[in-house]
């Protein structure tokens, strides 16, 4: 019998939202992921340069890893929308959608690679226009 389940269990565990559709769909987790990376940007910066106590040390690898994780959830929850959301009658309307996500895409990405307050503040506005484009749709 564990041969079976071992044999049945799946070697890959993997996320989605949802493929059903279930239709619900929201940018806000992608903009408050924005804004985490962008505040945790500026703890980051607001840290001793060389590398102060071990409790400071202990706040910037925190830090780091937080403004990470929500990098990519910006990533994902932008991904999602955009390639099971929007519908060819949207891109119509807003032709811009594709370069939008691309942008934001590359800004998540080159937030994961730096501590860029420019670039966490150009990923916070380009999320919300993403996100006005989102709401516009819905209506």
């Amino acid at each position: 019998m564990s041969r079976i389940s071992s044999l049945l269990t799946p070697k890959t565990v993997v996320r989605a939202h949802c493929d059903v559709p279930c239709g619900i769909y929201d940018p806000a987790g992608a903009l408050l992921g924005a804004k985490t990376v962008a505040r945790m940007v500026e703890i980051i910066g607001g840290l001793p340069a060389d590398g102060g106590s071990v409790a400071d040390r202990n706040k910037f690898t925190r830090a780091v890893v937080v403004k990470e994780q929500h990098a990519e959830l910006v990533k994902h929850d932008i991904g999602v929308i955009w390639s099971d959301y929007f519908k060819p009658e949207h891109v119509e309307k807003f032709p811009q959608i594709h370069e939008l996500t691309w942008s934001i895409l590359k800004l998540a990405g080159k937030n994961k690679q730096s501590v860029d307050a420019e670039a966490a503040a150009q990923l916070i506005a380009k999320v919300e226009e993403f996100a006005a484009i989102f709401w516009e749709t819905k209506k």
